[in-house]
C-alpha cells in the first residue's frame, strides 16, 4: 500500500513540474509575441543630448511620457537615463557609440563587460527592446576598420546577452540613405558596389539569422529640399492626391517615405534577403533651419510627424506597397532642438519641444487625435527657394575671445578672404574685432560654400539676408 502511495505522489510532482515547465514556456512565448506586437505600435522618440540647454534627464524622461510616446531611443547607454527608464512603461533601444564597435568586434570579453555594465545592471526592469552597434556609420573618419567590425560586434553581443539568457533584445545598426547606389524608380534600387559584399551581405545574413530589424535613417525632407519645384511638397508630407507609379513593378506611390522604404526592400531583395523586416531609426522634418533649406518650418514639420504618426500606428497595419500590412517600428526625430548639433540649421531643428518641455507644435504620439482637433500653425514663407543674396555674420551675444577665434578660423586658409582688411583697404575701418570678424565670416563662407562650408563656425555665425556692409566695404554674399 505504501508503494502505491509513494508511485501516486510521484506522478503528482512530475505532473505538477511539468505542468509548471509548460506554463512557464507558454508564459514565455505570450511575452514574446506579445512584444512582437507591441513594438511596431509604440511610436519611438530618438532623445539626442547634443545642447547646452537641455532639462535633465529626469525632467526629459517626463517629458517622453508627457507626449505619450510608447519608445525611446538613446545615443548611448547613459546609467542614469537608463535607471529612470525603470521607473516607466517605455520600451528602450541603446546605442553602442561608432568609436568603440572596433574593440567590441575584436575581443569577446570586451564585448561581454560592454553587456554587463550597460544592461545587465537595468534589464529587465528597464525595458530594453534594442541595442544598435553604431549610427550611420560610413559617415565616421574610420569607416574601413569600422564597417569591418560592425557585424562581428553585433555577434558578439548577441553571444554575450544568449549567455545571460536575454532573447528578446534584438541587436542591428542604423545606417542611412547613402548605404543605396540607386533608389529611384524603387525597383532599380541598389545597394553601393563599395559595401554591397564587405558590409550589407554579412549584416543581411546576421539580421536574417537573428530575426532582426534592418534600421533606417530617412529624412524625405532632405529628398524633396533637392529639387523642391519639381516635387510635390504634399508628396513629402503625406498629404494630397499626387502619386509615382514604379514603371518595373506597377506599384503605386502616394508618399515620399514609402518610395524610400521600399528601394531598401528592393536592394535587400537584389542581395538575397526580401523577407528581413524593417525599422526607421530616424526620420522627421526640420521646423526651421538656414534661408537657403527651402521648406523648413514649424508647419510643415508638424504636418509630417502628425501624418507620420497616423500611418504608422493604423490598425490594421498600412505597411508599403511592396509590403502591404507590415509594422514598421518608427522612431521621430527629435525630442528637443540641439543647439550643438553642426552642420546646416536644419541639424539643429528637429525638436518637437522646447527645452522647457514647452511643444514648438502639438502632436499625439498614439495617433488616436484627429488631424484636425490641432491648433492652426502660422502659414510658412519658405516653401519655395529664396532668391537673393544671402550674408553670413556672428550672432548675437558672441563674446569678443569667441569673435577673435573666428577671425581666426576664417582667415586661416586663404589669403585671399581677409585681403580687404589690411590695413588701408577699404574695410579696414572701423577697427573692431566685431567689424572685422563679420566680414571674415561671409567672405570665407562666400569663397568655399561651395565646397560644402556652411554658415555656423562652431555656432558663432547665421545667415541674414540684410546687407552687414556700407557703400566703402562691400561684403561678400552668395546669390541665392
Amino acid at each position: 500500500m505504501s508503494l502505491l502511495v509513494f508511485f501516486l505522489f510521484t506522478i503528482l510532482v512530475f505532473s505538477s513540474s511539468c505542468c509548471s515547465a509548460t506554463r512557464f514556456q507558454h508564459q514565455q512565448r505570450y511575452m514574446q509575441r506579445k512584444i512582437t506586437l507591441d513594438l511596431p505600435s509604440k511610436i519611438g522618440i530618438n532623445y539626442g543630448r547634443q545642447g547646452n540647454n537641455l532639462p535633465s534627464p529626469y525632467q526629459s524622461i517626463n517629458f517622453i511620457k508627457s507626449i505619450k510616446a510608447g519608445h525611446v531611443k538613446l545615443y548611448d547607454a547613459d546609467p542614469e537615463s537608463l535607471t529612470l527608464l525603470s521607473q516607466t512603461n517605455l520600451y528602450v533601444t541603446i546605442t553602442v557609440p561608432n568609436h568603440l564597435i572596433t574593440s567590441l568586434g575584436t575581443n569577446q570579453t570586451t564585448a561581454e563587460n560592454w553587456v554587463q555594465t550597460n544592461i545587465i545592471p537595468y534589464y529587465p526592469q528597464t525595458q530594453i527592446r534594442f541595442v544598435l552597434v553604431g549610427n550611420e556609420l560610413l559617415s565616421v573618419q574610420d569607416r574601413r576598420n569600422t564597417t569591418a567590425n560592425v557585424v562581428p560586434a553585433m555577434r558578439k553581443i548577441v553571444t554575450s546577452l544568449r549567455a545571460h539568457g536575454i532573447h528578446n533584445i534584438k541587436v542591428g545598426t542604423a545606417l542611412d540613405m547613402d548605404s543605396l547606389r540607386s533608389t529611384f524608380p524603387p525597383s532599380n534600387s541598389t545597394f553601393r558596389e563599395d559595401i554591397a559584399e564587405p558590409l550589407m551581405l554579412p549584416l543581411l545574413k546576421f539580421l536574417n539569422g537573428t530575426n532582426s530589424y534592418f534600421f533606417i535613417n530617412l529624412q524625405p525632407y532632405f529628398r524633396w529640399s533637392r529639387n523642391p519645384m519639381n516635387m510635390s511638397l504634399d508628396y513629402a508630407l503625406f498629404q494630397g492626391n499626387s502619386t509615382y507609379t514604379d514603371p518595373q513593378t506597377g506599384l503605386v506611390y502616394r508618399n515620399l517615405l514609402d518610395q524610400m522604404l521600399d528601394s531598401v526592400i528592393f536592394a535587400m531583395t537584389k542581395l538575397g534577403y526580401p523577407h528581413i523586416r524593417i525599422a526607421i531609426s530616424e526620420t522627421g522634418w526640420p521646423n526651421s533651419g538656414d534661408i537657403d533649406e527651402t521648406g523648413a518650418n514649424i508647419l510643415n514639420a508638424a504636418t509630417y510627424n502628425r501624418n507620420l504618426i497616423k500611418k504608422m500606428t493604423a490598425i490594421p497595419p498600412i505597411g508599403t506597397p511592396a509590403r502591404p500590412g507590415l509594422a514598421i517600428p518608427t522612431f521621430v526625430s527629435s525630442l528637443f532642438d540641439e543647439n550643438q548639433k553642426t552642420g546646416s540649421g536644419t541639424q539643429r531643428h528637429y525638436g518637437i519641444l522646447h527645452p522647457d518641455g514647452t511643444p514648438i507644435y502639438d502632436i499625439d504620439f498614439t495617433g488616436q487625435k484627429p488631424l484636425t482637433g490641432f491648433n492652426p500653425l502660422p502659414k510658412p514663407t519658405n516653401n519655395v527657394p529664396y532668391k537673393g543674396i544671402v550674408w553670413c555674420v556672428p550672432v548675437e551675444g558672441a563674446s569678443e575671445a569667441q569673435l577673435e577665434e573666428a577671425l581666426r578660423m576664417a582667415c586661416g586658409r586663404s589669403n585671399t578672404t581677409c585681403a580687404a582688411l589690411s590695413p588701408g583697404r577699404e574695410c579696414y575701418e572701423p577697427v573692431s574685432v566685431y567689424w572685422h570678424a563679420s566680414y571674415a565670416v561671409s567672405s570665407y563662407w562666400a569663397e568655399f560654400r561651395t565646397e560644402n562650408v556652411r554658415c555656423y563656425f562652431n555656432g558663432l555665425a547665421r545667415m541674414t539676408t540684410i546687407n552687414p556692409g556700407n557703400d566703402r566695404c562691400k561684403f561678400p554674399g552668395v546669390t541665392l
